[in-house]
């Protein structure tokens, strides 16, 4: 996908902000919109469709936090990236982020050159989805890479992406024990600096989601799936 293709939706109430970050994106040849509250994003983002969505956390009147939630219950918004936009001291959980629906976030300010190189390596994850498409089944779970969505005993389900990743990356070899590292490098890139308990809280919904038995922790090393 060329860059001129891609559309990035830029959410921040602060306008400076909007006329540098927007700039410079549109000088590396991306189109952008933007918006200056969460309720004009989620109505944007409906109607645009956008490949990212940067996301700003403190904004009067919808918080990014419930824009990030009303985005992820989209079906056509499943596979838009969304990364958090938070300067550095505010009372931001990436925890709560995640949560959210988030797939990333960047700390703001932030220089030109490594905002677009964060852009760049979200931009990947979204390329490396849209070329998936096959269905794998797993014991009693089917998984559709097209269509971005889970089967198990006939019920679906819609899993945020990196819940969906992290899934995809456990049941491609059933019975691998996958070492936290690599969970890491795989689903979120080396580029992409995130926590280790960042691995815990998605393996725990998936949990809650497909079953407990279904991923089995092996102590000091990783996780694995069984049948």
């Amino acid at each position: 996908m060329k860059k001129k293709d891609i559309l990035i939706l830029l959410v921040d109430d602060e306008p400076d902000i909007l006329e540098i970050v927007g700039y410079n994106l549109s000088s590396e040849g991306y189109q952008v919109i933007t918006a200056e509250n969460g309720r004009d994003a989620v109505e944007l983002a409906k109607h645009n469709k956008p490949h990212l969505i940067i996301l700003d956390v403190m904004m009067p009147g919808m918080d990014g936090m419930e824009a990030c939630e009303q985005i992820r219950s989209v079906p056509d918004l499943e596979n838009t990236i969304i990364t958090f936009f938070t300067a550095r001291g505010e009372d931001y959980s990436q925890m709560a982020g995640y949560d959210a629906g988030a797939d990333d976030y960047i700390t703001k300010p932030i220089k030109p050159k490594v905002l677009l190189s964060k852009v760049k390596a979200l931009l990947r994850r979204y390329r490396k989805d849209d070329s998936a498409g096959n269905v794998v089944n797993i014991g009693d779970i089917t998984i559709d890479h097209e269509e971005y969505k889970i089967l198990q005993d006939d019920n679906e389900m819609v899993l945020p992406r990196k819940e969906f990743e992290l899934l995809s990356l456990l049941t491609s070899r059933p019975g691998k024990v996958f070492k936290r590292e690599d969970i890491l490098n795989t689903v979120w890139g080396n580029d992409i600096v995130v926590g280790g308990r960042t691995i815990d809280v998605h393996i725990r919904k998936l949990r809650e989601k497909i079953g407990d038995d279904k991923i089995k922790t092996v102590k000091g090393v990783g996780y694995k799936f069984v049948i």
